[in-house]
């Protein structure tokens, strides 16, 4: 009886932590296609449709912008190879429900070893048939 029971809550408790595995690795991946300036790799973690955004904030005030992926991944493929630039990842918060997951990453942003900004990142993703994908991406930057 014991070991039935042990052999149930296995099975009920490692799919759903698994789950939780599955969002969080696609991020990271996205952050070492993103390191390697690796613009065929980005778009394979990320659905076509995907929505970029930025919280800026700015002498005017806070707003939202916008930017097509494209612009993104250009701006990705331009970076001059001199220049090194790392996004330190502190932590993750997984939330998952379903199809539907959110990763929560707060980051510190430096260039050439240099800390430039600190923020959030905040990646809505969509399991589409087994395949997480970023439909998503909002961040935040500011000056530490």
């Amino acid at each position: 009886m014991k070991n039935l029971l042990i052999t149930i809550l296995f099975f009920i408790y490692f799919p759903l932590n698994a789950q939780d595995l599955d969002p969080k690795k696609v991020i990271e991946d996205f952050f070492i296609a993103f390191h390697a300036k690796d613009t065929i790799t980005l778009k394979d973690w990320c659905h076509p449709e995907i929505i970029m955004q930025t919280i800026a904030n700015s002498k005017e005030g806070n707003k939202i912008d916008t930017n097509e992926f494209s612009a993104f991944l250009k701006s990705i493929a331009s970076i001059p190879v001199n220049m090194k630039f790392e996004e330190r990842v502190l932590n993750y918060n997984v939330q998952i429900d379903g199809n539907l997951a959110h990763v929560w990453t707060p980051y510190e942003f430096y260039i050439n070893d240099q800390l430039s900004h600190i923020g959030a990142n905040s990646f809505t993703l969509y399991n589409d048939n087994g395949k997480w994908q970023i439909i998503h991406l909002i961040d935040t930057r500011r000056k530490k």
